[in-house]
This record gives structure tokens, sequence and C-alpha cells, in this order.
């Protein structure tokens, strides 16, 4: 009994790692539009995180979340992007990964807090997927564990005969994962705010059970994201076509 004891104490307590306001409302995309789920998700971060990003939140115009939501892609979201020369930077099409973190750290900036880092969750060089699940893990947890929830953005992908194409992207904020990884552990649970329809969700982040965007040698160059209640562009994938949600990048604090 001492034994198991020790053994169970040294894995930790077993509590996930939550936003600091676990108990917030969720910020709805639907209220606007369906191509704010940026502008929503980044809400969502302040929103949920500890005071002083809540404060970043509060300082957003407008009585309610509509209106918030109006006021980050008015007043920012609407300026000249940086990383895609004649565009604004939210359009049609939503918002890219590096002109959210543009929109955040603006808005960070006018709060007097930290800026946002921006990483992209492709295997790097000599990185095995394992050694990709734990850097995921460690980035989403960090952030968590600063007071901000980090922003996820995850991507449908589709294949027939071998060739992959994107499908639809989507952003959703981060509220939950584990503290610490197993040595062995091939994907973790992770709770998370859907912007569409502003909904607390559950899900997974694991190593592909498929080859997944595979290189050369047949290995994934990405996790997937086992998110049930988040459809993300199934409706745009063909009948002889197999489909997967890839965990593409993230926005936070580490």
């Amino acid at each position: 009994m001492i034994g198991l004891c020790l053994a169970a104490c040294s894995a930790g307590d077993g509590r996930p790692r939550e936003a600091a306001r676990m108990d917030a409302k969720p910020v709805n995309q639907l209220v606007v539009a369906g191509n704010a789920c940026g502008p929503a998700a980044l809400l969502n971060s302040f929103r949920f995180g500890n005071d002083s990003w809540r404060g970043v939140y509060d300082s957003v115009k407008g009585d309610g979340e509509r209106e918030k939501i109006r006021t980050v892609i008015r007043d920012i979201g609407m300026r000249p992007s940086r990383h895609l020369p004649g565009r604004a930077r939210w359009s049609r099409g939503g918002v890219s990964v590096a002109d959210l973190q543009d929109i955040a750290n603006e808005m960070a900036a006018e709060a007097y807090q930290p800026f946002v880092s921006e990483e992209v969750f492709f295997r790097r060089d000599g990185e095995s997927p394992r050694a990709l699940l734990r850097r995921v893990h460690r980035r989403l947890e960090g952030s968590l564990a600063r007071g901000l929830p980090p922003l996820l953005s995850v991507r449908r992908y589709a294949a027939s005969g071998g060739s992959w194409r994107p499908v639809d992207a989507h952003f959703v904020t981060v509220v939950s994962v584990p503290r610490s990884l197993g040595r062995d552990d091939g994907s973790f649970a992770v709770s998370y705010i859907d912007p569409w329809g502003g909904r607390r969700c559950e899900g997974t982040i694991r190593i592909a059970e498929q080859a997944l965007i595979a290189d050369k040698a047949g290995v994934s160059s990405c996790l997937e994201a086992v998110f049930p209640q988040s459809s993300v562009g199934r409706k745009k994938v063909r009948g002889n076509e197999r489909s997967a949600l890839a965990v593409a990048a993230a926005l936070g604090r580490w």
C-alpha cells in the first residue's frame, strides 16, 4: 500500500491546469457573423483569464459581446495586414494566426499587458511526434499557468489518394489541460471554448493513429485534434475523402 501511495503521489494529484475564471460566460461569434471566430476566441481568452487579462476584455468598447466583437473587428481587425499586403487583417475568410497575434498585442499594449506569442505546431526538423505532443502540451499548460487561456488554431484537411488539401480553419480557446504528461502518453484531454455558439466542449489532442500530412518517411507532420463537438468544415469534405482536424498553431504566453 505504501508503495502504491508513493507511486500515485509522484505522478501528481491529478488536478488539471485550468483557466483562472472557469465560470465566465463564453462569447458567441454567431451574434455577429460566422467568420468572427478569431475575434470571439480572443475575447474568450481575455474573459476566462486572470484579473489582468480580464481587464483587457473589460476595456473593449461595448456593453455586450455583440458590441465588443464588432469593436475588435471595426477598430483593430480592419487595419491593414502586415502579412497579407493589400488586405485588411479580418475579411470574409476570417483572420490569420499572424494577424490575430497583431490584434491581440495591440489590445494587450493598450491595457499595459505583455505581448502574446505565436507558435506553429508542425514538426520541426528532427522532432518526433511524441516530442511535438509534449511541446504542444507545454505551451498550452504554460499559458494557462500564466493566466492567459491560449487560442488554438485547428485546420480541417481532407485526403484522397494520399494528397491532402486544406478544407477549413477555426479558432478555439483552451481552458483546461493536464498539468503534466506521462513519459509514454500519446494524447491528452482538453477542455475548450468553441466560439461557434459559445459552447464549452471536451476533446483530445493526440498523435494521429493514421498518418496526417505525412512526410517522405510516412510520419505525421502534426497532431490530431479529436473534437467531436466541433464540426469545422466536415460538410465540405467529399464523400470519397478521409478528413482530420490538425492542431496547427497557438497564441499564448510562454
